[in-house]
């Protein structure tokens, strides 16, 4: 009898190891639609209701392929956004991926603009190939630079930071001309960054990088989290005084191209003010 109970137990511990086996090859599949209001008295009243649409780690190489960047494109102009935000790493392994990323990437469409930092992944593969691709296609590089996005008389500053294993960070370009009643977002490919900014005019930060630990406990808790500070930016909205940070999962995978109860991600924010 006691034979028959274990050998039930192992059988199900078997089928429970081939779901869980199962499970984190699918879920790199599930793309999950975060979607977030952000409510800013800074906020001009002719951008209420504006549609940022963040997307980041993308990762196209061996374990993200072509079609998968095709049907990424398609889903983010589905959302209407109005302003499309890119947050690096385009690639994955080889340079040769480059240039049949951004032939897609040229398919998105924002009335009010596609902009985009590089990663370290971008860096290790070839940053000026990317840079050049960026250029070909229309998406503003925001590598330490920044503009004004206007609207109906109102206008939102927009900026960005170099990665900040493989460059330098500028942010001077961003807040240089700004007061502390203009709303204004910056994009960094790594969240860690947010940890070096001191100046408080920043409202609104995007970050990707840590693809939300990839493998996690349940989404609870990550062992391997590409950060220096744990846990912290680890994924989504955090408040850090007036200035939110929003860290997405991404896209795309490292190898191995596995994740687990940490869901790719294509964050929507929708501008309100109080």
């Amino acid at each position: 009898m006691k034979k028959k109970k274990i050998n039930s137990i192992l059988l199900w511990l078997g089928l429970l190891l081939i779901l869980l086996g199962s499970y984190v090859i699918v879920e790199p599949y599930l793309i999950e639609d975060i979607v977030v209001e952000i409510i800013d008295e800074d906020i001009p009243a002719a951008f209420v209701d504006t549609k940022l649409v963040f997307v980041s780690d993308i990762h196209h190489g061996p374990f993200f392929g072509i079609s998968r960047v095709k049907k990424l494109v398609r889903t983010i102009n589905a959302k209407n956004p109005d302003i499309i935000l890119l947050g690096g790493d385009y690639v994955h392994r080889s340079p040769e991926y480059i240039e049949p990323c951004f032939n897609e990437l040229r398919k998105l469409r924002a009335p009010l603009g596609v902009y985009g930092v590089l990663g370290n992944h971008d860096h290790w593969e070839d940053a000026t190939q990317t840079w050049n691709s960026m250029e070909k296609t229309g998406i503003v590089l925001l590598d330490n630079s920044a503009l004004w996005i206007e609207k109906d008389g109102g206008r939102i500053k927009v900026g960005g930071v170099g990665d900040l294993f493989e460059d330098d960070q500028d942010i001077n370009p961003t807040v240089k001309d700004v007061n502390r009643e203009d709303f204004v977002v910056l994009v960094t490919h790594n969240p860690d960054y947010v940890e070096t900014i001191s100046i408080d005019k920043i409202d609104l930060v995007f970050g990707g990088h840590t693809h939300g630990g990839q493998v996690t406990f349940f989404g609870l808790w990550a062992p391997l989290i590409p950060s220096r500070y744990g846990q912290k930016y680890r994924s989504g909205l955090i408040e850090l005084g007036d200035m939110k940070l929003i860290v997405s999962n991404g896209i795309g995978t490292v190898t191995p191209p596995v994740r687990f109860f940490a869901r790719p991600q294509i964050n929507t924010v929708v501008l309100k003010r109080p």
